[in-house]
Parts: structure tokens; sequence; C-alpha cells
């Protein structure tokens, strides 16, 4: 024989024997710990709340900043060790010299671009074969229309510029790689 015994919660107020149902903090920055209070008493909680007791003015004026960017560090762009002006700096990088010489002016007509190159192109948005200096001037554009700091850290943005440079890096690799050849030739 099966017993179900219905455990309920009773309200965690001093002398309150009503359900409690509702979750109210007992610290000010520990969600984890809280405690079940009646409707009652959770209005009554609420209504004497006060997540900035006990914190002066700088202490407040430096958790709002923090609120902005859900209280996780940030760098500016022009910080030497953002993530994104790395990556910025790595994409533009041109070791070698030649991505803008003038050799890759007749690579279109000369070379296939693959299925991952033309998908590249779309995601950049120019034409296909189109000559490296305009794709890096279109980079240069997307990357500042969506980073992070000029979007208020939305990820969609932020996924949108993974995007846009995952497909710069390809295509640059395909000039590297057919200027070579050019060279080699």
């Amino acid at each position: 024989m099966y017993i179900h015994y219905n455990m309920k919660n009773i309200c965690d107020w001093k002398n309150c024997n009503n359900l409690g149902e509702f979750k109210a903090p007992v610290e000010r920055d520990n969600s984890k710990n809280y405690r079940l209070l009646c409707l009652e008493h959770v209005k009554e909680f609420n209504k004497n709340w006060n997540y900035f007791a006990d914190m002066n003015e700088k202490q407040i004026c430096e958790f709002l900043k923090s609120d902005m960017t859900w209280h996780k560090p940030t760098q500016s762009f022009s910080s030497s060790d953002n993530f994104f002006k790395i990556l910025w700096n790595n994409a533009l990088k041109d070791e070698k010299g030649k991505i803008n010489s003038n050799y890759e002016e007749n690579l279109s007509n000369n070379h296939r671009f693959s299925n991952s190159d033309v998908k590249a192109f779309n995601i950049i948005g120019v034409s296909v074969g189109i000559n490296w200096q305009k794709i890096n001037k279109k980079f240069k554009s997307l990357v500042k229309k969506f980073h992070p700091d000029n979007n208020h850290g939305s990820k969609k943005h932020e996924e949108k510029l993974k995007e846009v440079t995952l497909a710069y890096t390809q295509l640059k690799k395909t000039y590297r790689k057919k200027i070579d050849t050019k060279f080699k030739s």
C-alpha cells in the first residue's frame, strides 16, 4: 500500500502558519539562499527590502554602472587585451605583404572559388571575386556595425560579428593561397 504525503512549506515569518509559496532572498548577493513566505508576508518583505542598504553612494554608483554590462568585466575596443581587438588585428595581419598587392586583381578570372568562399562572400555582402581592398573595407564597416560595444552587448550582434569574422578569415586564406599559387607559376 502506497501512502502519499503532501508536504507543504510553512511561511518562514515569525508566528505565521500559512502556506509559504513565495521565495524571498536571505542575503543580498546570494540568490541560492532564500526563505519561503506566504503572500501577505512576501508583500511586507518586498515593501521593506532595500537591496542597497549598507552601501555607500560610491558603491551604489559602481553597482549601477556594472549592472549595465550584467556585472561582467568589459574593455573598450581600444584596450590592448580586448578579445575583439585581438581578433581584428589578427584578421587584418598580412604577414607576407601579398594580399594588398596588385596581383589579386584578376583572381576571379583565373581561379574558381569554393562553395565556402562563395558563402563567405555572401556573409560579408560583396560580389564573388571582388578585389581584396573592397573586402577589407566592407569587413571593417561590418565590425564597427556589429561590435558589442556599439550594440549594448547584444548576443545577436556578437554572433553576427563572429560569423562575419570567420567569413573574412576564410576569404583571407583563399586570397593568400591563390596569390601564393600565382607567384609560384
